[in-house]
């Protein structure tokens, strides 16, 4: 396999890292971002997920991954500052990792999870959105014709617009009132979770998928290109800071923008138009026929998050610092990354399993969420 490419060095712009990523924002920024970027579509998914747990065994893995990732992040804060002041300024999560590990492969293996992860939220967002419409329009209209797909499309019509935002930076506004919403659905939602009971023989593997879900509610697989929308010194400002689309379109800005002609020249506008439209219809048409939204997130939180987020942080500080093989720290990584990886790899079966049970149910472009 072909080597990754390389950091670009200062004599060569690029266009994905000064269109994209520009680095102007400030702590605050950060927190909006980021705070965003977990407090997704999957934070809904957080009373089924207490379904399939229960209360104190919800509550406590809600915790430890909480705590976890919060170190997870801090660890990657370290690493991404140590490269710096090595000389090696990474933006990209995919660059940082093959860099650090020195690998081809693992270039490649992050971007596939972080395009994966991207499209993922963007079909959960996009789903979630549609329904919220066709509840309020059911509620309105009882008798009313209209279709899901109908209100997905919408949706995905308003994201087209948006999706024009030219960088990260400029989404900071949207992402605070994102926010505010945000914490106003988790207040509504606390006193909903969920007096369902299931079958004993479902407990187990709902239990595991919940786990997947809870783990894709702190999950964050962009926190360099986060960072590198800080303006300089960015660790500090990252620790008191501590969406997704952006990801995919910093990939095709990169690719089909010029960096030395104008981020709104006719050069550069046109190609932003057609390529970020054209991944918003596509998110929109997979969400309006495939819409198993539950299924999706334990999918993603087990083969996206849970690697990103809880076992390559701590592999790239161990690489990284080398702690010694005789202290705590050390350990402590090596025990996360292994109880991580047999929780990815059980959510993951769990989430496929579960997929194919509610196979039966699926119907193109159905009115019907299958959760």
């Amino acid at each position: 396999m072909a080597d990754p490419p390389k950091p670009e060095s200062s004599g060569r712009q690029d266009a994905g890292a000064s269109f994209v990523l520009e680095s102007k924002g400030q702590w605050w920024h950060a927190g909006y971002h980021l705070t965003t970027a977990i407090v997704g579509p999957t934070i809904l998914t957080l009373p089924y997920a207490f379904r399939g747990l229960g209360w104190v065994p919800g509550i406590f893995s809600l915790t430890a991954m909480g705590v976890v990732s919060f170190y997870s992040y801090y660890l990657m804060s370290l690493v991404l500052d140590f490269c710096e002041k090595d000389g090696r300024r990474h933006i990209r999560f995919r660059e940082l990792a093959a860099d650090v590990l020195g690998s081809g492969w693992m270039f490649y293996f992050v971007i596939s999870i972080q395009t994966a992860i991207n499209t993922g939220i963007s079909i959960g967002t996009l789903l979630l959105s549609g329904e919220c419409l066709q509840i309020m329009y059911k509620d309105l209209s009882p008798n009313g014709s209209m279709e899901l797909w109908q209100f997905i499309a919408m949706v995905t019509g308003v994201m087209m617009v948006l999706s024009q935002m030219p960088s990260f930076h400029s989404l900071r506004h949207i992402n605070l009132a994102s926010l505010l919403l945000s914490f106003g659905y988790t207040f509504l939602v606390v006193a909903a979770s969920i007096y369902a009971e299931s079958a004993p023989s479902h407990r187990v593997f709902s239990a595991f998928t919940s786990i997947s879900i809870i783990a894709s509610i702190f999950g964050n697989g962009i926190l360099p290109e986060i960072q590198a929308t800080l303006a300089p010194p960015a660790t500090g400002k990252m620790l008191k800071g501590l969406v997704y689309s952006q990801v995919a379109f910093e990939v095709m800005e990169k690719k089909s923008a010029d960096p030395n002609r104008g981020m709104f020249s006719m050069r550069n506008l046109i190609p932003r138009i057609v390529l970020r439209s054209l991944y918003m219809g596509i998110c929109g048409l997979l969400a309006a026929m495939l819409p198993f939204f539950g299924d999706i997130n334990g999918i993603v939180g087990a083969l996206g998050f849970i690697p990103l987020d809880f076992i390559l942080p701590m592999l790239l500080y161990n690489m990284t610092y080398r702690p010694s093989k005789s202290s705590v720290m050390y350990w402590m990584n090596i025990a996360i990354m292994f109880v991580f990886t047999g929780v990815g790899l059980l959510g993951a079966f769990s989430s496929v399993r579960k997929l194919v049970l509610d196979a039966d149910k699926f119907k193109l472009f159905s009115s019907d969420v299958v959760d």
